[in-house]
């Protein structure tokens, strides 16, 4: 049976342009295979707590004496979240670009992730993604157009750093779901969201 994470980051609720299409993704794959479950994760209502000095030493440096509630408490969360992700088959992300980069919501979420000796681990050869083998969908939204702009494509930090993390983790199964210019007026935001229906009808075909 296939599971699909759905993670949505953006704060604006029904305004969001990316929860519209992670909804749409989600449906697509679920009209395509029915059995499958659907997990939600919404970092954005629920955001995983930054890392200052306290948490960084346990959730990241895995110092486990004398920890305190807190540590602890967070520690149980970073661990569930990274069970949720490697459960899953597909992982559908809404990863809206803010100030050319992502929500700190959704980075929160990342760090979590980013555990060695589960999601990576490090070689004599180099680092080693260990969480391969799964599909992970991008709904990116964007007010301007990065994509097909070769003078904006520098500022693009957010599908780049998506794809450079995920391929880290050893994902290399990534699809980009993009509604770009939507904040170029109502006309350009409509002709994005026509695109990106058109590319996730597709999603029905690869799938």
């Amino acid at each position: 049976m296939t599971t699909i994470l759905h993670v949505d980051s953006s704060p604006l609720g029904t305004a969001s342009v990316t929860r519209q299409l992670t909804a749409s993704i989600v449906e697509a794959l679920v009209k395509a295979d029915p059995a499958a479950t659907v997990v939600t994760r919404d970092v954005a209502a629920n955001p995983p707590a930054h890392l200052d000095g306290e948490l960084l030493q346990v959730v990241k440096l895995r110092n486990l004496e004398g920890l305190n509630d807190r540590q602890r408490d967070e520690l149980a969360l970073t661990d569930a979240l990274v069970d949720e992700f490697l459960a899953a088959d597909v992982v559908v992300i809404g990863a809206p670009m803010y100030n050319f980069s992502i929500p700190t919501q959704l980075k929160a979420w990342i760090d979590r992730l980013a555990q060695a000796g589960r999601t990576f681990r490090y070689t004599e050869k180099g680092p080693e993604g260990l969480a391969g083998g799964k599909r992970v969908i991008v709904a990116s939204g964007r007010g301007g157009v990065y994509s097909t702009n070769p003078a904006l494509a520098g500022l693009d930090h957010q599908e780049a750093y998506l794809r450079a993390v995920l391929g880290f983790f050893g994902i290399t199964d990534v699809t980009f779901i993009r509604a770009e210019g939507i904040g170029m007026g109502p006309e350009a935001k409509d002709k994005a969201l026509a695109g990106a229906a058109k590319e996730i009808e597709g999603l029905l075909v690869a799938a």
